[in-house]
């Protein structure tokens, strides 16, 4: 039984010794097992996490459950009564559940039984022989300290609210934090990434997690290549918490650059952070985002990766922007021609065996080697180093090019998605701006269905109803500081001409999951890493390269054949009709393309690393 005179706030300092840091407790309280009367819990929560204390007569074990491993918590009432209900309970439950419990408003529960549980739910990072993995644990802590259920109710519900806020990074309130529970996730999921498997990975592992941690979503099943761009493009956003992207970097790729097609595209992603769970082929970026944050990653366990979805911490990132001879586009990972382009694209014929069509193509493309002639020029970064802080851009500019523009659209030019969505019609700040027109319009049927607790998914198809894109569908965001795509660049650029094997250009650190391309790469540094490979290297000395990519050994390598450069901005001129260029993975058209960077555009969700 809990001794109510040990449950209290706890306001006062607790100075660990040999800690340079200081922890807040705030609530804690004395459990212990009627039929181990000399075993007594300790259990205190602080700004640290949860920490359990087990006591006896000779000695003492302590166990700390990290804050952010925490992801959420419930309070429960007993179903049925066990056989020792009147003993209290201090446990983690890892296993099968000895107590049958029902949610606190349900009418099968035990009237006889006034005990409140407040169930925590914790992912904790424990090493399985050489490797990271989170394995999931609850915790049960019975309050049974008054003779009502009402009051002991009350304080388990007082324990709930201060997770909740720890959480949230919110100040305490005992009562009722005020969060954003309200808003929902946006998820959407493309069935047919890599091998096929994201509507099963997020159902069985995302799903619970996400329930466990109170977070209500919206899931749309992708219908057809470029859902998910018109989706974000003509939807009010903002009533979402976050746009999380299930499937490959493709799905990523299609969210942002729909976004960037906003007339309020600044706005939009400032307020609106986007996510990313890996079910797809390449996973680049999510790869990335657990290599920054020490988060363990693990093919097609997405428990990691989905905490943060839950914890809704956000980091910026940067975005590059493209122009080829007809379009623009933003990108977050890579820009690709040559031998890695060939092998992401050609190697679509094996997506069903997801990411080991990679390596398998790779072996074809030495074989019959390639060649590329063309020219590459490039704004070098000198000193990595000494770079300046990155700042968000204050210009409202749009994109521009070469092959001319047109206007913005009127506002009647858009039609939603849903008819009873919000349709933006304003310009950003009222006024009209230029820029390239690309078009994207696509007829289909939609449906919905639904499941409990406040999450909705939508998906198969239904008669009788279309789903309709704008009229004009044209790309915004930050005006280009380069010069126009075939006029001269400037002075300070460096020109390479010749034969190329390959040339990649990436700003993430992996660009797949078994491909460390660039090393000292952050995810807002404003800095590309351009890899040029020329020919005249050998087919020993390319497989040599490749496999040392794999732990980022070739990140330093500076030779007649092969260089890595930092770059703030690139251009890429091909000569002949003949090869594969990539954006992301996706392919474009071939032909000249240039890039160039800018800082902290985009705010990502990602682990927390308190």
């Amino acid at each position: 039984m809990a001794e109510p005179n040990l449950s209290k706030d706890v306001s006062n300092i607790i100075e660990k010794e040999n800690v340079d840091f200081k922890e807040q407790v705030y609530l804690e309280e004395t459990f212990y097992i009627l039929s181990k009367r000399k075993s007594v819990f300790r259990v205190r929560l602080t700004s640290k996490g949860l920490s359990l204390t087990k006591e006896t007569d000779d000695s003492s074990k302590e166990q700390t459950i990290p804050l952010q491993d925490i992801i959420g918590s419930k309070c429960m009432r007993s179903k049925r009564r066990r056989v020792g209900a009147g003993s209290c309970v201090c446990t983690s439950l890892v296993g099968h559940q000895q107590l049958k419990v029902v949610d606190e408003n349900s009418g099968d529960l035990d009237e006889s039984d006034i005990s409140a549980y407040l169930y925590i739910y914790a992912y904790l990072l424990k090493r399985n022989r050489r490797t990271l993995k989170r394995e999931r644990t609850t915790i049960t802590l019975r309050f049974r300290s008054y003779d009502k259920y009402e009051d002991n109710n009350k304080e388990a519900q007082k324990w709930r609210n201060c997770i909740k806020c720890l959480i949230a990074d919110q100040p305490i309130n005992y009562v009722a934090p005020q969060t954003q529970s309200d808003k929902k996730l946006l998820i959407l999921l493309n069935p047919k990434s890599g091998p096929g498997k994201a509507r099963e990975l997020f159902q069985t592992k995302v799903a619970p997690l996400l329930q466990e941690a109170e977070i209500p979503y919206d899931l749309h099943i992708t219908k057809y290549a470029q859902y998910a761009r018109e989706f974000v493009r003509t939807r009010n956003v903002y009533g979402w918490r976050g746009i999380v992207a299930v499937g490959g970097d493709g799905v990523l790729f299609e969210i942002l650059n729909g976004m960037f097609e906003r007339l309020d595209w600044q706005q939009a992603l400032a307020e609106v952070p986007l996510g990313i769970l890996p079910c797809g082929s390449g996973n680049g970026l999510a790869r990335t985002i657990c290599h920054h944050y020490n988060e363990p990653y693990i093919r097609q366990n997405l428990t990691g990766i989905s905490m943060s979805l839950a914890r809704g911490k956000t980091a910026p990132m940067d975005v590059v922007r493209v122009e080829t001879k007809s379009n623009i586009m933003f990108s977050f990972l890579s820009v690709g021609w040559g031998l890695l382009s060939d092998i992401d694209i050609e190697s679509e014929r094996l997506r069903a065996i997801g990411g080991q069509r990679f390596a398998i193509w790779a072996l074809a493309r030495l074989v019959g080697l390639r060649k590329y002639k063309g020219v590459v020029s490039y704004a070098r970064i000198k000193d990595v180093t000494n770079l300046p802080k990155p700042k968000l851009p204050v210009t409202l500019s749009h994109s521009v090019s070469q092959d001319g523009a047109l206007d913005s659209p009127d506002a009647e030019a858009f039609i939603d998605c849903d008819e009873h969505s919000e349709v933006f019609t304003n310009a950003l700040n009222g006024k009209q701006h230029q820029r390239v027109d690309s078009w994207y319009s696509v007829n289909s049927r939609r449906s919905a269905f639904y499941s409990t607790r406040g999450s909705e998914y939508h998906s198969v198809t239904s008669g009788g109803s279309e789903m309709r894109s704008p009229v004009h569908a044209c790309m915004h965001g930050p005006a280009s500081y380069l010069p126009s795509l075939m006029s001269q660049l400037p002075s300070h650029w460096v020109h390479e001409d010749g034969e190329f094997v390959m040339v990649h250009v990436s700003y993430q650190a992996y660009i797949g999951e078994d491909l460390l391309f660039a090393p000292r790469s952050q995810m807002s540094d404003g800095v590309m890493w351009m890899l040029i490979i020329k020919a005249g290297i050998t087919r020993s000395q390319i497989l040599s390269f490749l496999l040392g990519m794999g732990e980022g050994n070739h990140a330093d390598t500076n030779n007649e054949h092969i260089k890595m450069i930092p770059v703030s901005a690139f251009r890429i001129i091909p000569e002949g009709p003949n090869g594969h260029m990539t954006v992301d993975g996706e392919l474009v058209e071939y032909g000249p393309i240039q890039a160039e960077i800018f800082p902290n555009i985009v705010h990502l969700l990602v682990p927390d690393a308190k």
